[in-house]
């Protein structure tokens, strides 16, 4: 005799906007330098952009993150009025919002010209 048993599970999964995402300040992590060599000489062979990195300095980052409601940082692509690559950093909350009422970085110094001089990263 053979005693079959089956079970269905339903769920009602909803989701208000961000509901799945709670930033704790802990995002992110770090990749051992061999991995991050590899990564930005792909960048550098594929030809998709003349800028390589970008620097901001620690006084500006720190102003950002300091901002009320502050636990993490978001970064966007873009470009400029002369179709130049720019990052744009803004303050994001636990909520995952962009505190776009407050300050958002751009103006770093692109490389090149503002490159390191010995970074096995800028090749």
């Amino acid at each position: 005799m053979l005693n079959l048993k089956f079970y269905i599970f339903t769920f009602n999964l909803t989701y208000e906007q961000n509901d799945y995402m709670k930033i704790t300040g802990k995002e992110g992590g770090p990749i051992d330098r061999a991995q991050a060599k590899k990564w930005t000489e792909r960048y550098r062979s594929s030809g998709r952009g003349k800028t390589n990195s970008h620097l901001f300095g620690s006084e500006t980052v720190k102003q950002l993150l300091d901002q009320e409601g502050c636990v993490a940082m978001r970064i966007y692509y873009a470009l400029d009025d002369n179709g130049e690559q720019q990052l744009l950093l803004v303050g994001t909350d636990t909520e995952g919002n962009d505190l776009t009422e407050g300050l958002i970085l751009d103006l770093s110094s692109p490389c090149p010209p503002d490159c390191s001089v010995n970074s096995e990263l800028a090749g």
